[in-house]
């Protein structure tokens, strides 16, 4: 059997954002929203988290990325200052 994509899934990517945006638009409008508190967005961001770090890969290439552009900035700033003392 094949796997064609039909209807919403066959749709370009701006496409789809363009009715999902129309329908929370109208969600909002009729009351029909959840609009969270700023205890269940803590709530949900701490499930988020936690999820997240379980991922030792994931969180290993976070901190190298986020190294890299640590150094860069220094390595940048080393740069600068043998121009100046040239």
């Amino acid at each position: 059997m094949a796997t064609e994509k039909r209807g919403f899934a066959s749709m370009d990517e701006e496409k789809q954002r363009e009715i999902a945006s129309k329908g929370g638009k109208a969600a909002h409008e009729s009351g029909r929203a959840h609009e969270f508190t700023p205890e269940e967005a803590r709530e949900a961001g701490r499930k988020g988290g936690k999820a997240v770090s379980q991922d030792r890969e994931h969180m290993a290439a976070i901190g190298r990325k986020g190294g890299k552009n640590s150094h860069k900035k220094d390595n940048n700033n080393n740069e600068q200052d043998n121009d100046e003392n040239s």
